[in-house]
C-alpha cells in the first residue's frame, strides 16, 4: 500500500492513492479556482456565481459546487421558499484555500503581459 500521509498526519499529494489529490484537482480545475475566487467576495446565490464566471454552464457549476461542498470548502444553505433560495459561502478551510488561490490569480494577472510576451 502506498504511503499517503506522514507521521504528522499530513497528506502526501505525490502518492497515487492520497485523497489530497482529488481535493487538489477540485480546487484547481478550470471552474474550481473561479468559484473559490467569487466566493472569497462573500456569500453568493447560484445565479450570482454563474453571472460572475463567464462561460460556465449550469451543469459544470452545479458539479463544481457539489465537489467543493463534499471537500469541505463551502457550505450550501437552502431556504425553504418558492422559488428555492440557495446560498453558498466558504468554510474556514475554503477561506484559507481561497486566499492562497487568490494570491496565485493575482500573481498571474500582474504578470500576464510578460508571460504572454515570453510565449510569443
Amino acid at each position: 500500500m502506498e504511503k499517503f500521509s506522514d507521521l504528522a498526519g499530513r497528506g502526501y499529494v505525490l502518492a497515487a492513492n492520497c485523497p489530497s489529490r482529488q481535493i487538489l484537482q477540485h480546487l484547481t480545475n478550470r471552474w474550481g479556482v473561479l468559484v473559490m475566487i467569487v466566493l472569497m467576495k462573500g456569500t453568493r446565490r447560484f445565479s450570482e456565481i454563474r453571472k460572475e464566471i463567464e462561460g460556465v454552464s449550469e451543469r459544470m457549476l452545479t458539479q463544481t459546487l457539489q465537489q467543493l461542498e463534499q471537500d469541505g470548502m463551502l457550505i450550501r444553505k437552502s431556504y425553504n421558499t418558492v422559488p428555492p433560495h440557495v446560498e453558498y459561502s466558504l468554510t474556514d478551510y475554503g477561506k484559507e484555500a481561497g486566499t492562497k488561490l487568490a494570491d496565485l490569480v493575482d500573481w498571474l494577472e500582474e504578470n500576464l503581459a510578460g508571460i504572454l510576451r515570453s510565449k510569443a
